[in-house]
């Protein structure tokens, strides 16, 4: 079956010729929105189900450095298979630093890195699960957070899957309470705060008859 897309003048390419076209606007074209497109056309085309359409871009630091990295989540589920858990996806070209490393060279300790699950979506081929991150300040450190999918839309299923989980940004507080901090912000936290990061899982595809 041959599939494509009749994309309107003005939304990924530019608007009007000549020597000024009018270009669309963007905003984390490189990382935020570079995702969403990627799940926009695969969905568009019912090649697969949304992933987790973020990078979760994590940035932490003082007047003395500064650190930056892009957590995985869910990807999306074919109709050939399951989504893969807990990786980058699409647009994403970075890899986490190595625990040992990140600890020794920088003032935090990383106490929670594994899957979430549960959060892929259902369906006859489920969707990847998401990652959970949580690292602790050991001195007082400014926090910035650029992230997705954290509502109100879910990473989409196809087919009768069922959308992934939305991702979820937490402080954890001196006393270990978890206060939910937006999508997007910027926070600064003393030392034995932390922040925890519940990344996106994928959507499922088709529909999962196993328990009619």
């Amino acid at each position: 079956m041959c599939r494509y897309m009749v994309i309107p003048e003005g939304i990924l390419n530019p608007k009007g010729k000549g020597p000024k076209p009018e270009w669309p606007a963007v905003a984390g074209g490189n990382v935020e929105t570079s995702q969403r497109v990627v799940d926009c056309i695969l969905g568009a085309l019912e090649l697969a189900a949304a992933s987790q359409g973020t990078m979760n871009n994590f940035l932490f630091g003082d007047s003395s450095f500064g650190y930056y990295e892009t957590i995985g989540g869910g990807t999306g589920a074919t109709s050939r298979g399951s989504g893969a858990d807990a990786v980058h996806s699409h647009m994403t070209n970075t890899r986490l630093t190595d625990v040992e490393v990140l600890e020794s060279r920088y003032p935090v300790r990383l106490v929670k890195f594994g899957v979430r699950r549960g959060s892929g979506g259902a369906g006859l081929h489920v969707g990847g699960n998401g990652m959970v991150r949580q690292i602790v300040a050991l001195r007082p450190l400014d926090v910035s957070l650029v992230t997705s999918r954290r509502g109100p839309h879910a990473p989409f299923g196809l087919a009768g899957g069922q959308p992934g989980a939305l991702g979820r940004n937490w402080k954890i507080e001196l006393d270990g309470s978890k206060t939910p901090l937006p999508a997007s912000c910027q926070i600064s936290l003393h030392a034995g705060e932390g922040i925890l990061i519940e990344t996106p899982g994928g959507g499922g595809y088709g529909l999962d008859r196993s328990a009619e």
